[in-house]
C-alpha cells in the first residue's frame, strides 16, 4: 500500500503537468483552427485556399511526434530553444487546430448564409454578426467533436514524454526503472489517465443533451 501512494503521489505530479500542456494545447488549437475556418469560408482567394489545404493536410499526416522533435530538437539547432512543457503546447496545439480547422469549417458551412445577411442587414458590425449569430451556433453543432478532441488531447499529452515533459508517462517510466513494479505503475497510469478522461468526457454530454433540450 505504501508503494502504491508512493506511485500515485509521484504520478500526479506528472498529472498536473498533462492538464497543463492539454490547456495550452486547446487554446492553440482553438485559436488557431477557428482563425483557419473563418478564412477558408468567408475568403475566396485561391492561393489562400490551396495554402490552407496544404497546410492542414500535412499537419493532420505527420505524426504529432515529429513535430515536437522539430520544435524541440530541430529549433535547438539553430538557437531557438523553447522549454519542453512549451514545445509540447505549441506542437500538439498546431496539429489540433489543423483537426479543429475541419470541424470549424464544417459548423460554418452548415449555417444558412441568409443569417449572416440578415444580421448585417440589420445593422450588426460584421464582428457582431460572428459573434452574436455565427459562433454560438457553431459552438452548438461542433460540441462532441470538441468534446472528442479534447479527450484525445489529454491522451495525447503522453507522446510529450519523448522531450522530457515531466507528464504522467515520463515519471511511470521513471519509477519502474527505479522500483520495477511495471504492472502497477502502469496500471496506476492507465487509472489516473481515465480518471481525467472521464468527467471530461461525460460534461461534454451533459452540456449537449442540455443544448439540445434547450432547442
Amino acid at each position: 500500500m505504501d508503494t502504491l501512494i508512493t506511485i500515485l503521489r509521484t504520478l500526479l505530479v506528472g498529472a498536473l503537468t498533462a492538464v497543463q500542456i492539454s490547456a495550452g494545447a486547446f487554446a492553440v488549437a482553438a485559436v488557431g483552427g477557428l482563425a483557419l475556418a473563418l478564412v477558408r469560408t468567408f475568403v475566396a482567394n485561391r492561393l489562400v485556399q490551396a495554402a490552407i489545404a496544404a497546410w492542414t493536410e500535412w499537419m493532420r499526416n505527420v505524426p504529432a511526434l515529429a513535430h515536437l522533435f522539430v520544435l524541440y530538437f530541430g529549433l535547438a539547432s539553430i538557437g531557438i530553444r523553447l522549454s519542453p512543457v512549451l514545445a509540447a503546447c505549441l506542437g500538439l496545439g498546431l496539429v489540433g487546430a489543423a483537426v479543429l480547422c475541419d470541424v470549424f469549417t464544417a459548423g460554418l458551412r452548415s449555417l444558412h448564409l441568409g443569417q449572416r445577411e440578415a444580421a448585417l442587414a440589420a445593422g450588426l458590425r460584421p464582428a457582431q454578426v460572428l459573434r452574436f449569430v455565427l459562433l454560438p451556433q457553431v459552438m452548438r453543432l461542433t460540441l462532441p467533436s470538441l468534446g472528442n478532441y479534447t479527450s484525445q488531447l489529454i491522451k495525447d499529452t503522453s507522446i510529450a514524454s519523448a522531450i522530457a515533459v515531466p507528464e504522467i508517462m515520463f515519471y511511470a517510466r521513471n519509477l519502474v526503472t527505479s522500483t520495477f513494479q511495471t504492472t502497477l505503475i502502469y496500471l496506476a497510469a492507465m487509472m489516473l489517465y481515465a480518471a481525467i478522461v472521464l468527467p471530461i468526457t461525460w460534461t461534454f454530454a451533459r452540456v449537449e443533451r442540455r443544448l439540445e433540450a434547450a432547442r
